[in-house]
Formats: structure tokens, C-alpha cells, sequence
């Protein structure tokens, strides 16, 4: 199996190499030298990047490590780890990767765990939950209704309503953790909450834990048009939110976010430009400048504040953050590309070749 998976693995990355040097490339010298700069300078190819974190987590890294080994163990630890110290941010953001290792590999280490620890353990609880829904959506799969089966929609509204009680129970053996309500923002789309349902999360959330990034964004989806929103509520949530919050907090990216999701594929090279867009750009900066260096979300701002400032042609400032983030490219904009290191390279290059020429 390992020599299988390697091989596929491999072929993949050769894939990906070559549509890196026909997209980056494709003028031949430019692309092989903007390759060469940026080897120059320490930055790594697409072969190399790490296409499941967005930044070096060597914690998490070694407790899925573990996990794809059959051990349960060092999960164990590091979830407990952030109860203890009332990480919750992290802490909703290791439950969802963990949950995702059980549902994508073989998930007898999560049951082994729960076993072990007995129904009373609050850290095997979050993750059960965030297994339940991602459970129900790898069975519905990702494509818009009308190109899902009856087989797939059985699936997704047998499991997902089991996340409901999970959620209870787990605030119940945690009180004042807000991990279980963090997971029900997403659910919440998925079982088509109210908006009243919603708000009530989401007062539960702000009065546990009120600059809650990975909250935000999950209650951010809700309110979009595709779910159970609209363009207004959406961008009213975004600016509202990052308005209030303290700098240092990340909600300044919300706004991009909300612009990204909405308008990046039909956007056209003057729309990154508007002067509104760029203030939205430097007002997200200042909020990434000012978060603490551990923050478990900059590594995601950064490689979003990238993406931006090379659309807008602010090399220099793109490729800064492009050396901060270099080795990791498991977050959006590139996590949405059939190959996330290649489109990470390809604007990373563009990013030395420019900013080189200045």
C-alpha cells in the first residue's frame, strides 16, 4: 500500500510540475528563471510544498502522523492540551484537521480513543462531532444539488442530524468551551437553521469567545446568498465584525473574504485595483501585523494577503509574505486548485520576477 501510494503521489507531483511550467512558464526563460530566483532565495519548489497545512505546525503534524499509524494517542494529548490552556481557536481548528484524517483514512484510531477515554471525555467529544459532519458531507459530496443523487442526499440527512446531539453532549462535559457551537454554525446550513437558530449560536459563541476567527468564517457561510442569506447579509456580517474587533484579531480579512468568494473567478485585473478593494487589502495587513506571532489563523491571512497583493501588482509586499508562509500552501486561494503548490508557485514567481525587476 505504501509503495502505491507513493507512486500515485509521485505521479501527481510530475503532473503538477507540468502544468507549473506551462502555466508559470509558459513563456519558456521567464518561467525558468523566476524558478531559479526563487530557489535563489530559499524558496521551495511545488514538489516540496506542504499541500495539507498552511503553515508549520510540527504539534498536529505529528498527531496525524500518529493517527495515519493506527495511534490515537498523541491526539489525545494535543486536544487536551488546548482545553487546558482554553485554546480555542486552535482548538476548533485541530478538531476539524483530526476529524478529516479519521474520515479520509482509517478512522479506528478515533474509535479507539473513544473507547479508551469513555463517554465522559470532552476532547474525543469536539472531534466525534466535527466526524459527523464531515462524515455527511463526504457522502453528499460537493457538487450543487441539482448534480446530487437521492443516494448521496440519504446519506448526508441519515448522518448529519447526529451531529445535533453530539453537540449537546459535548457542551455539556465542557461548559464555556465553544468548539461544539463553532461546528454547529456549519451544521446549521446543512439542516437550513433559521435565522433565529442561527443568531442564537452565534450569541453563545461571542459570549464565550468574541473574536473567534474559525467561528466567524463558518458563521460567515451562512449568511451568504447560496445558503441562507444574502450579498447584503453577508457583507453586513463581514464589515460589522471586522469593525468591532480589535486589531491583531484577523476579522479585517472577513471582507476579503466575503470579495473573494463572490467575485475572484469573474473578477478582471482593474477590479483588484478599485481604491475600496486595496483599502481593504491594507486595512486586513495592519490586523495581520498586529496578531501575535503564534495566532493559529495568520498563516491562512498571509496566504490570502498574498494572493491579493500580487492581483493588485504590489510585488514586493506580496513576495514578503510569500517567504513568511513558503513550505505550506494548504489553505485558500490555493486549497481550491486541482494543484495547490502550482498555483501557489505560479504566483509566488510572478511575485520574485517583479519584484526582482524593481
Amino acid at each position: 500500500m505504501d509503495f502505491i501510494q507513493g507512486a500515485v503521489i509521485a505521479g501527481c507531483v510530475g503532473v503538477g510540475v507540468l502544468v507549473y511550467r506551462r502555466v508559470a512558464g509558459g513563456a519558456g526563460d521567464a518561467g525558468a528563471r523566476a524558478a531559479r530566483e526563487a530557489a535563489a532565495l530559499g524558496l521551495l519548489p511545488a514538489s516540496r510544498q506542504n499541500t495539507l497545512l498552511p503553515g508549520p505546525d510540527p504539534a498536529l503534524q505529528g498527531a496525524l502522523a500518529a493517527a495515519a499509524r493506527g495511534d490515537g494517542g498523541p491526539a489525545a494529548r494535543l486536544m487536551a492540551a488546548t482545553r487546558e490552556r482554553r485554546d480555542w481557536q486552535r482548538r476548533s481548528r485541530y478538531a476539524a484537521c483530526l476529524a478529516e484524517a479519521a474520515v479520509e483514512g482509517a478512522g479506528g484510531w478515533l474509535d479507539a480513543w473513544e473507547a479508551a477515554a469513555g463517554p465522559d471525555d470532552p476532547d474525543v467529544a469536539v472531534v466525534r462531532v466535527e466526524f459527523t459532519i464531515q462524515l455527511a458531507w463526504a457522502l453528499r459530496g460537493s457538487d450543487w444539488a441539482k448534480n446530487t443523487t437521492g443516494e448521496q442526499f440519504a446519506g448526508f440527512f441519515q448522518v448529519l442530524p447526529q451531529a445535533v446531539e453530539r453537540i449537546e453532549r459535548a457542551a455539556e462535559l465542557n461548559p464555556g468551551d465553544p468548539t461544539p457551537y463553532v461546528s454547529e454554525a456549519a451544521v446549521a446550513c446543512g439542516l437550513n437553521y433559521s435565522h433565529g437558530d442561527m443568531r442564537r449560536i452565534w450569541k453563545t459563541i461571542t459570549r464565550l469567545d468574541p473574536y473567534h476567527y474559525p467561528a466567524h468564517v463558518s458563521a460567515l457561510r451562512y449568511w451568504y446568498p447560496r445558503w441562507h442569506g444574502s450579498d447584503e447579509l453577508a457583507a453586513s456580517f463581514a464589515r460589522e465584525a471586522a469593525e468591532q474587533a480589535p486589531a491583531g484579531t484577523l476579522l479585517r480579512m472577513l471582507p476579503l473574504i466575503v470579495w473573494w468568494d463572490h467575485r475572484d473567478d469573474g473578477a478582471k485585473e482593474a477590479d483588484f485595483r478599485t481604491p475600496e478593494l486595496v483599502a481593504m487589502v491594507d486595512a486586513a495587513l495592519v490586523d495581520a501585523a498586529a496578531a501575535p506571532p503564534d495566532h493559529p489563523d495568520l498563516p491562512r491571512a498571509r496566504h490570502m494577503l498574498a494572493y491579493f497583493l500580487a492581483r493588485q501588482g504590489r510585488w514586493e509586499a506580496a513576495l514578503e509574505l510569500f517567504r513568511l508562509v513558503d513550505g505550506h500552501v494548504g489553505a485558500a486561494p490555493w486549497s481550491q486548485y486541482d494543484f495547490p503548490a502550482v498555483a501557489y508557485c505560479q504566483w509566488r514567481d510572478q511575485a520574485v520576477r517583479h519584484a526582482g525587476r524593481r
